[in-house]
């Protein structure tokens, strides 16, 4: 299933982020203090991962300036915090169908919300419950007379009191039993059990997740042991490198119980190969670095707790300068896609489904090319299997080449004729051009780039000679799609140089 479109309410700053759609990569832009935070945060809430918990906590997240009046604003029910909306895959509808039948299923979304002490989230699937009971009943084998007695229930609450007064047939028990055995004992609840192994677990990654260069192990062994403990913010660096061995293929346990040196330090180097071919796919800033783990007993000179036991240390060896640095003493950007890059591998270890990625500001730190190298990286490793949204107020981190994904994040204020201001909250528009003019910066840098790329110096340019070719070229294209036939890529900008005489100008640029 693929999310649609969402509403938040009741959450920090977001008041009524008024309902958006979203793309399978989507990009929330907007100010600092806008609320893009805030809009993740909450989307984390209606199904986290266990790796990233988030809890919707009223007295933390409700709207400071309405908390004393929570009861009567909501009429003592519980305050919705996010409504969404999801389309089915054709296997997931048909599913449904071969359970209730295919007149019983009546669309392809559902809608998923989620409210402050809620227990899980409330679901609204698209299934007619009286049409679902009569194709259960046509399925059982049941003789006129037998289907007779059944009658016409159409909730199930009526076919459950009607097969228990039958249950002497073994046709009517064995009917009572399937529908007995339904969660709750329910049509929708069945349904919805056999949706949820496909439901997303959301992922929250932010900019201030980075792994720590060196842990001291037998004290991370104790917390990984706790998860109580372990989930706790303080050891957050810790928690990944935990992660980082797990995902080096060198688990804590396997290197507190290592007995030989030579099969021991074979693993490590093989992690290291592998994090560094991994690194370098996307990290072009930089080629001449490889990631060197190493577990060592730590020296009395060192800082407590470093100082004995089994320590385990990242640093980078760059092979240029022939001199090694510690992980945490790299730059920022850096460390955080490293990071990056250990979690979300873990993330989708221990996903029981499809994991959705929640990334708040990434990149934040990192030089405009290397913004555009981990762009990359979400159209080309991640898109094609995960959805994404992410927040940026970085021109380099809008996709250009599909500008209307990008989503404006303002936090409005009105002003009353006394020039009073109150605040309207956080909103969340598709209209680019009812922003104000600092929100929707990021996408004109990015547009302004895009075309200077594009003219100048992209990889995809044709040069025609004047407006009419490009008409004719374009023309030709859209009849040959329509006819299933290959058309002009996308990728290619179509640029009229003026004359042939101009085209030498056109190379030189």
């Amino acid at each position: 299933m693929e999310l649609k479109s969402v509403r938040i309410q009741n959450f920090r700053s977001v008041e009524d982020s008024g309902e958006f759609t979203v793309e399978h990569l989507t990009c929330l832009v907007g100010k600092n203090e806008a609320g893009k935070t805030a809009a993740l945060q909450a989307i984390a809430g209606l199904n986290p991962h266990p790796a990233t918990p988030f809890a919707y906590e009223l007295e933390r997240d409700y709207p400071k300036r309405y908390l004393a009046r929570y009861k009567d604003r909501h009429d003592g029910k519980e305050a919705e915090v996010i409504r969404s909306i999801w389309e089915l895959s054709q296997e997931e509808t048909d599913e449904l169908k071969g359970e209730f039948g295919p007149e019983a299923v009546t669309g392809k979304t559902i809608t998923a919300s989620r409210s402050y002490n809620s227990t899980g989230t409330a679901w609204t699937v698209p299934i007619n419950e009286a049409k679902a009971i009569a194709f259960l009943i046509s399925q059982r084998g049941f003789s006129a007379a037998e289907k007779s007695q059944v009658g016409s229930p159409t909730t199930i609450k009526e076919l459950i009191a009607k097969l228990t007064e039958l249950e002497a047939n073994t046709k009517h028990k064995a009917l009572l039993d399937l529908v007995n055995a339904y969660p709750h004992k329910s049509i929708f609840s069945k349904a919805q059990a056999l949706l949820e192994p496909h439901f997303p677990q959301f992922m929250y990654f932010s900019n201030y997740d980075r792994m720590n260069a060196m842990v001291h192990l037998l004290s991370l062994n104790e917390r990984a042991s706790d998860k109580s403990l372990f989930t706790n913010e303080q050891y957050r660096g810790d928690r990944l490198f935990w992660e980082f061995l797990e995902y080096s293929g060198v688990p804590l346990s396997e290197i507190l119980g290592t007995t030989t040196f030579e099969s021991f330090n074979a693993k490590l180097q093989a992690a290291s190969n592998v994090l560094t071919e991994e690194i370098l796919e996307y990290w072009t800033q930089n080629q001449d670095i490889e990631i060197r783990v190493s577990v060592a007993e730590g020296l009395p000179g060192d800082p407590a707790p470093f100082n004995s036991g089994a320590v385990g240390r990242a640093r980078i060896y760059n092979l240029l300068h022939k001199a090694d640095t510690s992980f945490s003493e790299r730059s920022a950007g850096f460390t955080w896609f490293f990071s990056f890059l250990i979690k979300f591998d873990r993330v989708k270890k221990d996903a029981t489904g499809k994991v959705f990625l929640l990334l708040d500001e990434p990149g934040l730190t990192l030089h405009g090319l290397a913004q555009a190298d981990l762009l990359r990286y979400f159209t080309e490793k991640l898109e094609p299997y995960h959805q994404i949204i992410y927040s940026t107020h970085s021109p380099f981190m809008v996709p250009h080449d599909n500008i209307m994904a990008s989503r404006i994040v303002e936090d409005l204020v009105e002003v009353d004729g006394r020039g009073r201001r109150t605040p309207t909250g956080t909103m969340v528009r598709e209209d680019v051009l009812k922003a104000d003019k600092d929100s929707v910066f990021p996408l004109q840098g990015a547009l302004g780039y895009s075309l200077t790329q594009s003219l100048f110096i992209g990889k995809h340019t044709i040069l025609v000679e004047g407006p009419g070719d490009i008409l004719y070229l374009q023309a030709l294209s859209a009849e040959l799609l329509r006819r299933k036939r290959t058309g002009l890529d996308p990728k290619w900008v179509l640029c009229p140089a003026g004359g042939i005489d101009k085209i030498q100008s056109f190379v030189s640029l």
